[in-house]
């Protein structure tokens, strides 16, 4: 919301740092407007804050170029090869859509466990294909964004990125996570947002409705129902989670796109079947 004007000034500045890379800079300013920038940051003012996932298809569609960089605010660059690298994996292989690198928080904080697309994430993780990936700093084909129709808008915040994982291996690219190339961002609990458990359900049904074969929705919504119980003990937060996975039931989820079960064999051989 515009009120991390240190942290973006660092993430400006890392990103200017970029060698090898013709850069193309969009900063969207999701419910407020952007002022002071450097004169090679084109802005967007978006009057009203339209969530995180349609924030993002708004700056997608004011760039050119072959690859897609998303970046947050609070992020930066430790080195000036980052982009150049994970640049290097997507167009080293015409299969590849995202490269997503490792997080870690600048200040020694443990990397929480959703920054790695692994379920074994110690030592961050094995280098290699994946399932899944972290939305806030990663690169994306440009075709393969725009061919499965970029971010699902309506989510406002939390889970697009299975639902975009997901449609890409559907439509036959792969996801390369690449731990030698490595990112800052301060590790904070997503539960800080007050809409959290909220959207956390209500996403999580939609995900499960746009996306899967039928017969796999109850499997995938029991399981992850299953492991919220485990998890949340606060008799508030599961309130709510439980009413916004009632709102996931009942409202508009947008467009269904199930995969096929050629996709769900993909997955689970690669680790991650779409039932948890």
């Amino acid at each position: 919301m515009g009120d991390r004007p240190v942290e973006l000034a660092e993430a400006l500045r890392t990103l200017r740092a970029q060698e090898d890379v013709d850069l193309d800079v969009v900063l969207v300013g999701n419910g407020w407007e952007p002022q002071g920038l450097p004169d090679w940051v084109r802005t967007v003012h978006l009057p009203e804050n339209v969530g995180i996932p349609e924030g993002r298809n708004v700056g997608a569609r004011e760039v050119k170029g072959e690859l897609l960089y998303f970046y947050d605010d609070d992020a930066s660059l430790p080195t000036p090869d980052v982009l150049s690298r994970l640049a290097r994996v997507i167009l080293g292989d015409p299969t590849v859509a995202v490269a997503q690198p490792r997080g870690l928080d600048p200040t020694g904080k443990p990397s929480p466990r959703r920054w790695v697309p692994r379920f074994n994430v110690e030592d961050g993780g094995k280098a290699g294909p994946a399932t899944w990936f972290w939305e806030a700093v990663f690169m994306v084909r440009c075709e393969a964004f725009e061919q499965v129709g970029g971010w699902p808008g309506h989510f406002f915040y939390g889970h697009e990125g299975i639902d975009l994982a997901w449609r890409l291996v559907d439509a036959g690219w792969t996801i390369q996570y690449v731990p030698a190339v490595i990112v800052n961002h301060p590790a904070t609990s997503p539960a800080r947002h007050q809409v959290f458990y909220r959207m956390n359900a209500r996403n999580r049904v939609w995900v499960a409705r746009r996306n899967l074969p039928a017969p796999l929705v109850p499997v995938y919504l029991a399981s992850w129902t299953a492991v919220t119980l485990a998890r949340v003990h606060d008799k508030d937060a599961l309130a709510v989670w439980f009413k916004g996975f009632g709102e996931g039931m009942t409202s508009d989820a947008g467009e269904r796109r199930p995969m096929s079960w050629r996709t769900v064999g993909r997955l689970a051989r690669a680790g991650r079947p779409p039932v948890i």
